[in-house]
């Protein structure tokens, strides 16, 4: 990207003077945030020579962001509304590590705009679209009332946050029933609720308040005409301030269960070169209503027929970004830090091509065969896959403890291969690779999936995997390796004991050198069990 504003043009050609964008350096960032999306930002840093600082709470003190940061500042206890959504002691922190930025990544406080104007206000750059943008944008009413006044079709439902449970049930009995209550202030599917019936609206609408202010300390809730049989597809988009905007194609995420994506992919399937050519341009109308700046995803659902609706606009990086990171090349991350920092897009629209195909699974501290119920707990042993086209984001090690306080993301696996076949052999591969031990994980569920016959042949849609689970539950319900690999490291722990020197009549014990050769015998013996 180049740091020297330059005249643009106008779509019909003619020259305007490009808007002169203040130029900010940055050398040192602040992480606000945990996990495997802190240790990418970490990452992006170093390989920019800007110098990462993270918080963290007490529960992440012995992380891999916090070893790996030239910087590391407690901001509080485990629970979030006192450590990750605490803004001043965010901004303290920010203060005292004298970071010049602060990086939100996903979640948390990354779509407040609150947040974006209180870094403003104490002269730190937000690594994010600017509070006003963030506003018209991130705030999923304000968006939908913007994009039916510039003419994108939108899916029905209220214009205005839901004062009170009336407002809902007078458009459920308008517009009929199923409807889908939303988070106002946030994404990822929480604070979202399907409500079949009146009777249930009342306790869904509690349910989704309470969830949203935990997650995004905001309870606005809003409702929509709930779809059925229809795909979720959403265009990764990148805007300067210089009035260059582009978009990087679309990605799949219908795989999703209860709201929440488990799996996906770039591109969709459902769509032709025509068909992505359309719903590109309507990404960018959309940034272009908004007056947005950095990255951003706009998300739309597919009917049968192919015709898109604008949902929402998601103001912050994606979980799912690698995977148009792997077919575009475009470092997304990177990305945003040179835009916010004031630098001109380098990627043009006639020059973006998209090579190959990507598929992510996101790994789950979850078991499920139980019903995907969380499985809190120590990791005993981590092994990682790798090979040709295969990435893995985490920031897991042996030993780290998996708590309830946060979300049961621990792993992303992303592959790649030249076709769609080819990245699902990849992926199925590298997930026969993947062994965490001393938790249950959703890595048996995503095996299953592979080798399902409507995955592979892309029929998919929102509801696939209600349909999909009951046949899946026989192949994810067997013991996995990850479960088999879990009792062997409780057995050789419980054996230590036996491998001790125990002293002999002649009061001479066992030689340490016989011990390890034991040990690393019965660990062989484990490993080879494992790979049978």
């Amino acid at each position: 990207m180049k740091t020297r504003p330059r005249p643009t043009r106008k779509p019909n050609g003619a020259k305007r003077s490009a808007p002169r964008a203040r130029v900010r350096p940055i050398s040192r960032v602040l992480i606000a945030n945990r996990g495997e999306i802190a240790l990418r930002v970490l990452r992006a840093c170093r390989e920019m020579g800007i110098s990462p600082v993270v918080v963290y709470s007490e529960a992440d003190r012995d992380s891999l962001p916090v070893r790996l940061a030239d910087a590391a500042l407690c901001i509080g206890p485990a629970p979030v509304r006192s450590s990750y959504l605490d803004v001043d002691a965010i901004l303290r922190a920010a203060h005292e590590a004298r970071a010049d930025a602060v990086h939100p990544g996903y979640g948390f406080l990354s779509e407040n705009p609150g947040f974006a104007q209180a870094c403003e206000d104490a002269s730190l750059t937000f690594i994010g679209p600017p509070p006003g943008a963030m506003r018209l944008a991130g705030d999923k009413v304000e968006a939908r009332r913007l994009m039916e006044r510039r003419g994108v079709p939108v899916i029905p439902g209220l214009l205005e946050r839901a004062s009170d449970v009336a407002a809902i049930a007078a458009f459920g009995r308008t517009n009929g029933y199923p409807i889908i209550l939303k988070a106002a202030a946030g994404g990822g599917g929480k604070g979202m609720r399907v409500v079949r019936a009146e009777a249930d609206l009342e306790a869904a609408l509690r349910a989704a308040r309470s969830e949203a202010k935990a997650s995004f300390g905001d309870d606005g809730i809003y409702a929509e005409k709930f779809m059925d049989n229809v795909r979720h597809v959403e265009v990764q988009i990148l805007a300067d301030a210089y009035g260059h905007a582009v978009h990087l194609g679309e990605r799949e995420c219908s795989v999703q269960r209860r709201h929440q994506k488990l799996v996906e992919e770039a591109p969709s399937v459902a769509l032709r070169p025509a068909d992505r050519e359309r719903i590109g341009e309507m990404a960018l109308e959309v940034v272009r209503a908004c007056g947005y700046r950095n990255a951003g995803t706009i998300e739309f659902l597919l009917d049968a027929q192919g015709r898109p609706y604008f949902m929402e606009v998601n103001a912050r990086i994606q979980v799912e970004h690698p995977v148009t990171e792997m077919v575009t090349g475009v470092d997304l991350v990177r990305a945003q830090i040179e835009i916010a920092r004031g630098d001109e897009l380098g990627p043009r629209q006639d020059r973006l091509q998209s090579r190959g195909w990507a598929i992510e699974c996101r790994v789950l501290a979850e078991d499920s065969a139980n019903g995907f119920r969380p499985s809190p707990g120590r990791v005993a042993a981590l092994r990682l896959p790798a090979g040709p086209g295969i990435r893995v984001d985490t920031a897991l090690q042996p030993g780290d403890e998996i708590s309830l306080h946060y979300d049961a993301l621990i792993a992303k696996l992303i592959a790649w291969g030249p076709d769609r076949m080819q990245a699902i052999a990849r992926m199925r591969r590298a997930l026969d690779e993947f062994l965490i031990a001393g938790i249950r994980t959703t890595l048996p569920f995503d095996r299953a999936l592979m080798a399902d016959t409507d995955f592979v042949a892309g029929r998919l849609d929102i509801g696939f995997l209600d349909r999909a689970l009951p046949r899946l539950s026989a192949a994810f319900r067997e013991v996995g390796p990850e479960a088999e690999v879990a009792a062997i490291a409780a057995a050789v722990r419980a054996t230590e004991e036996i491998l001790r020197p125990v002293p002999q009549e002649n009061g001479v014990g066992l030689s340490p050198w016989v011990t390890a050769g034991r040990r690393a015998q019965m660990e062989t013996r484990a490993l080879r069990r494992t790979q049978a």
